[in-house]
């Protein structure tokens, strides 16, 4: 059975997901890029798992570092979340950010944030799946930025 790729999105689109920005310090300064495919892997020893696009020009950028920052988005920051989104620009112009221990940056605003080392890389498909192994975490007050059916939203309780 062949799965046409525009259907497999629209039912995807249905699990809601949220939000996350995942950056890394280089040479030539901070980078970073939107990614919504994020989950805890496992807790002894605590890892999390990333998936980043083949297509990511920034993604090779965040591997050769060997760490990066998982900022979990606040509802608010919608607009950082698009910023980050797009190839080509300066995605740290005008954002705050403090270094994590390991010198990653943790964006200011972030309802929460894990800074990892980069334990392992596996290809799967058009996306690597990459293991995080957490150093280090936190929390601030708010509530998450979430996306559904291509769309963004907030959280009701």
């Amino acid at each position: 059975m062949t799965i046409d790729p525009s259907n497999f999105r629209e039912v995807l689109g249905h699990f809601a997901s949220g939000v996350t920005i995942i950056t890394s310090m280089t040479e030539s300064g901070p980078v970073g890029f939107t990614c919504q495919a994020f989950s805890a892997l496992s807790l002894d020893p605590p890892l999390v798992i990333v998936a980043a696009s083949n297509n990511s020009s920034t993604w090779p950028k965040i591997a050769a570092a060997g760490s990066f920052c998982v900022n979990i988005l606040e509802s608010r920051q919608e607009a950082l979340c698009r910023s980050f989104a797009v190839s080509g620009s300066d995605k740290f112009a005008g954002v705050g950010w403090k270094a994590t221990a390991s010198g990653d940056p943790h964006l200011d605003g972030a309802l929460a944030w894990v800074d990892c080392s980069l334990e392992s890389i596996t290809g799967a498909g058009d996306h690597e799946l990459v293991v995080g192994g957490v150093r280090d975490l936190g929390t601030s007050e708010g509530t998450p930025l979430l996306y559904y059916r291509s769309g963004f939203g907030g959280f009701a309780s």
